[in-house]
């Protein structure tokens, strides 16, 4: 296998209110695609919206389940001071502020939100990666 994530999708509840999210909120290209399933071309990856019980049903797995997923998306920025502002523009659009941006352990900058599916992002400034 060839190291490469081509394409995340999220299984959201209300597919018109995530698109509004992404698109308007938070400024992401959005791309054609057919109708029921939403595309966003990213640097490098593809973020894709499906309503959580077609993906499911696609997977062959139960829709149900809560609490935390076991994975965050993260949102690399060049500097320290992109980060508040992401953040900002995430709760203006309807996200929930999970931690407030602060210095990090392993020598970044960073702080998380929920979308509104309860996805969490972490938008980061880290000193030890290059990200194009």
């Amino acid at each position: 296998m060839e190291p490469r994530i081509s394409l995340i999708t999220l299984g959201v509840d209300d597919l018109d209110r995530s698109i509004r999210f992404y698109r308007d909120g938070l400024g992401l290209p959005m791309r054609d695609g057919p109708e029921g399933i939403a595309f966003f071309e990213t640097n490098g990856t593809w973020l894709s919206l499906y309503t959580r019980e077609k993906l499911a049903e696609d997977a062959l797995v139960d829709p149900t389940g809560s609490g935390f997923r076991g994975f965050t998306l993260a949102h690399n920025v060049r500097t320290e001071a992109e980060v508040d502002p992401v953040l900002e523009q995430a709760v203006a659009a309807g996200a929930t502020l999970v931690k407030e941006a602060q210095k990090v352990f392993w020598g970044g900058y960073s702080g998380y939100f929920r979308d509104p599916d309860d996805f969490l992002w972490e938008v980061a400034f880290n000193p030890h990666m290059w990200i194009g």
